[in-house]
């Protein structure tokens, strides 16, 4: 059996100094404890590490042997320890992150960003994924968290509240009730109004569409052809509005702004994570947690 790392450490500093009261006085301990446990070293290995006499201590050849291999081999060792204690603490492994699009603007990047800074040992890959297959994904292991706009159904996952955004909506600069810093719902629904295609994500569309439940005549709601179109060509139009979070402030391409509806509800984001949970997914709640804090996305 192989000494125990403590006397090795006490005997590395007994090598340089070669004085059993001085290496006694560095390490903090009585000098009779440090002969006693240079004497179990001894008795561990099968052999003499010191020559002692009243005056000085001398190194066999076994002891100088010792002291120039055991430095290396304690370095590899405590690195074995740094490496485990990283790994409990959620700071090493490989990280996959499913995010929505519409989550991706703001949301997906600064947690990823944020989950990777002063984590040397932490991979992170994020993949945009259709919103009802994140939850599933996360479920059965094939992510290992997901970032999803709404509360979305789904088993065997735990869901965190990660952001609120206003709703609003998304027009061109040049429509008329652009001049308005906010846009009353009635108003809004006087035009057509473009909603997310219900398959892509039934929670979200379903919020949207019920906010103009109530007004009369009833709305134009139509889907288009391109689920997610970045240019936003059917707004351009000056005529159609899109419903939207407050992240399309930031992704509106030029010629497009956005507007916030008076007493609208907030749209929610939340963070997806399994219902049993690992210390790689109990680091990814810490950081998104303080992330909120600091940016401000649950406000009081």
């Amino acid at each position: 059996m192989a000494p125990d790392t403590v006397s090795l450490r006490y005997f590395l500093v007994l090598a340089q100094e070669l004085n059993f009261t001085r290496a006694a006085a560095r390490i903090g301990i009585a000098q009779p404890a440090l002969s006693a446990r240079m004497r179990r070293l001894e008795a561990e290995l099968g052999t003499a590490l010191l020559v002692r006499n009243t005056r000085s201590v001398v190194l066999t050849t076994a002891g100088a042997a010792l002291a120039e291999s055991a430095p290396p081999a304690l370095a590899a060792l405590d690195r074995a320890w740094d490496t485990a204690r990283s790994a409990a603490a959620g700071e090493l492994g490989t990280l996959r992150i499913g995010y929505s699009l519409s989550a991706g603007a703001e949301t997906a990047p600064a947690l990823v960003d944020r989950l990777i800074r002063g984590n040397s040992g932490l991979e992170v890959g994020a993949v945009p994924m259709a919103t009802p297959e994140i939850s599933p994904a996360v479920a059965d292991g094939r992510i290992d968290a997901g970032i999803t706009r709404g509360e979305q159904p789904g088993r065997g996952v735990r869901r965190f509240l990660l952001r609120r955004v206003r709703i609003g909506v998304q027009l061109a600069q040049h429509h008329p009730l652009a001049e308005h810093p906010e846009i009353e719902i009635a108003d809004a629904a006087a035009y057509p109004l473009r909603l997310p295609d219900r398959a892509a994500n039934p929670v979200i569309h379903d919020q949207l569409s019920a906010l103009f439940r109530d007004t009369r005549p009833h709305p134009r709601f139509h889907t288009p052809a391109v689920s997610f179109d970045m240019s936003q060509r059917d707004l351009r139009d000056g005529v159609t509005l899109a419903p939207a979070g407050e992240a399309a402030v930031t992704a509106s391409p030029a010629g497009l702004t956005w507007r916030p509806l008076r007493g609208a509800p907030s749209l929610t984001i939340h963070l997806v994570l399994p219902r049993e949970q690992s210390p790689l997914h109990r680091r990814i709640r810490a950081v998104a947690k303080t992330l909120a804090h600091e940016l401000h996305w649950l406000p009081d």
